[in-house]
């Protein structure tokens, strides 16, 4: 992943937010990626090394959500999802999207299925990875209070500050099942994301930029578009018993489990998901 070739960097205004966005790739149905919440994530960064089989056949969008990437570092006040719900909608209206497939992993998941929820037109299909949209779980307290991505951040960016190894040290404990994969390109990539000057005085904001936490529980009974969730067997954040009770809040969900697999399986294994996901997407024509 050395490269965006074949996409092409693009800027777009939406309803007051600047967004960045990589496309490529043609056709009809276009699937919009919705990348993590972690230090340093990009739309390329999540889903680099698996777009360009999607693109192959469809048209692809990754888009660097507000706040992160080269997208507007805006703070965000009131409930977020729904913040990021209404800015995405603006950014498909810019594009004239009327209708879109959406493949998300951690943060952008949850945006997308409250998205779902809120504005139904504007959603064929769901591919969910790895998201949190409700607090809790149906085995047990989810890990550390639910806070285990928010303890992540602080602490790195926390201390002696960033580092490439402190980056590494993250991935390979909270996302990656194989630590000894993890490419170093990528660890560059997201380590020097994350140093970002705006990035890094959000981390820092003794207030609350990134908006109000809000727990989606009544949201998901409202999606009426088909979901599948896409789970790493290992992933460190929620385990398996997590998406399967979530599959049962949407009215059309499913779940898919993948072995050898943590929280970034599109990275991890893209042939593996590219085939899981391309296959349910195809099939809600």
């Amino acid at each position: 992943m050395t490269t965006t070739e074949p996409f092409e960097s693009h800027f777009a205004e939406a309803d007051g937010v600047t967004y960045h966005y990589l496309e490529a790739g043609e056709g009809e149905r276009a699937a919009v990626f919705l990348h993590g919440g972690g230090p340093g994530c990009t739309g390329w960064s999540d889903f680099g090394p698996v777009a360009p089989l999607f693109a192959a056949d469809r048209r692809c969008l990754l888009v660097d959500i507000a706040q992160y990437g080269r997208s507007e570092k805006c703070v965000i006040t009131g409930p977020m999802w729904d913040f990021h719900a209404a800015k995405t909608v603006a950014l498909l209206d810019t594009l004239g999207i009327e209708r879109a497939d959406f493949v998300c992993n951690s943060w952008g998941g949850t945006i997308a299925l409250n998205l779902a929820a809120k504005y139904p037109e504007r959603v064929r299909s769901l591919v969910v990875t790895g998201s949190m949209p409700v607090f809790h779980g149906p085995l047990a307290p989810l890990p550390e209070g639910s806070r285990r991505g928010r303890n992540a951040r602080d602490a790195y960016y926390g201390g002696t500050g960033p580092s490439w190894d402190k980056m590494r040290e993250l991935m390979a404990r909270l996302e990656w099942y194989d630590p000894d994969a993890i490419p170093a390109l990528t660890v560059t990539m997201r380590h020097e994301q994350s140093l970002d000057p705006e990035e890094m005085a959000l981390a820092a904001a003794s207030d609350n930029p990134r908006g109000d936490w809000q727990d989606l529980s009544a949201e998901l009974g409202r999606i009426q578009a088909p979901v599948l969730f896409a789970w790493g067997m290992y992933d460190a954040f929620l385990t398996p018993d997590y998406p399967l009770m979530l599959a049962r809040m949407v009215p059309r969900g499913q779940l898919y489990v993948l072995d050898r697999a943590g929280h970034h399986l599109q990275e991890e294994r893209p042939a593996e998901y590219y085939s899981v996901v391309t296959g349910f997407l195809d099939a809600q024509h």
